[in-house]
C-alpha cells in the first residue's frame, strides 16, 4: 500500500519544519544540518529538493541515507521507528524524529548520532 505522504511534495513539508523548530528556538540552519546529516544532500542539492517540488518518494530515492540513520530510536506518531517496516515511509520518520528532537533542544551532537 503506498501512503500519501510519498507523493506529497517535499517543499510542502520544509517550511512546517522551519515553522516547528524556530518556535522552539532553533534554525533553520540547524534543521538543514540535520537534513544534510540525513541524506547526504549539500546545500545546494537540498535547494534543489526543495525547488523542484520533489516528491518524499523521489526526495529520498535522491538521498545517500547516512549509514548512522539506523542508530535513530524511538516512538514518532506512535510507532517505533526502528519497527517500521516500508523502507521509504522509515526513512520518513527518521527525518520526523529528527526534527522532533531537534524541537525539543536536543543537543546537535545528539541528533546526528556522534
Amino acid at each position: 500500500m503506498s501512503h500519501r505522504i510519498f507523493g506529497t511534495a517535499f517543499s510542502a513539508v520544509y517550511p512546517l519544519y522551519i515553522t516547528k523548530v524556530e518556535r522552539k528556538g532553533r534554525t533553520r540552519a540547524e534543521l538543514d544540518e540535520v537534513i544534510r546529516w540525513l541524506t547526504g544532500f549539500d546545500d545546494a542539492q537540498l535547494a534543489a529538493q526543495v525547488e523542484t517540488g520533489a516528491t518524499f518518494e523521489e526526495f529520498f530515492a535522491a538521498a545517500r541515507l547516512n549509514p548512522a540513520a539506523e542508530r535513530i530510536t524511538g516512538v514518532i506518531c506512535g510507532v517505533r521507528v526502528e519497527d517500521i517496516e516500508d523502507p521509504l515511509m522509515q526513512k520518513i520518520r527518521y527525518l520526523d524524529k529528527l526534527v522532533d528532537e531537534l524541537a525539543r533542544g536536543k543537543a546537535m551532537a545528539k541528533v546526528l548520532r556522534d
